[in-house]
């Protein structure tokens, strides 16, 4: 169960800490969830990029927060570094893995690979 308190003093706080790694896997986690389907493959490989504890919490943050929630997130996360083309490039295939680890791109994976291009470049 998530706590009941202000979402954007708790968002502010949480992000002040993420450090590029976690924000990577927050948002593979929500490629993964984005179809609402998530198989057993695309956890397996967000798993693989961390180690458990940061995928737990992550994971269980993720699951406390709304849809537009996760973008503010991620909006603010990513202003909090700086990322390098390349930082950037790798990223994407990453995110790309996810979507393609189940054999699956469905349209929601679609718009949200359009939504990323668009918050990331």
């Amino acid at each position: 169960m998530c706590p009941k308190i202000n979402k954007y003093k708790h968002m502010k706080n949480e992000m002040e800490k993420w450090s590029k790694t976690d924000l990577k896997i927050y948002i593979l986690i929500l490629c993964a969830k984005i179809d609402g389907d998530e198989t057993e493959e695309e956890i397996a490989l967000i798993k693989s990029k961390t180690d458990t504890e940061t995928f737990d919490k992550l994971y269980n943050e993720f699951c406390c927060d709304e849809e537009d929630g996760c973008f503010e997130k991620i909006e603010y996360a990513i202003n909090q570094h700086e990322y390098s083309p390349k930082e950037l490039h790798e990223l994407k295939q990453e995110i790309l893995q996810v979507f393609h680890s189940d054999k699956s791109f469905s349209t929601k994976e679609r718009y949200l690979e359009k939504v990323f291009d668009n918050i990331l470049y």
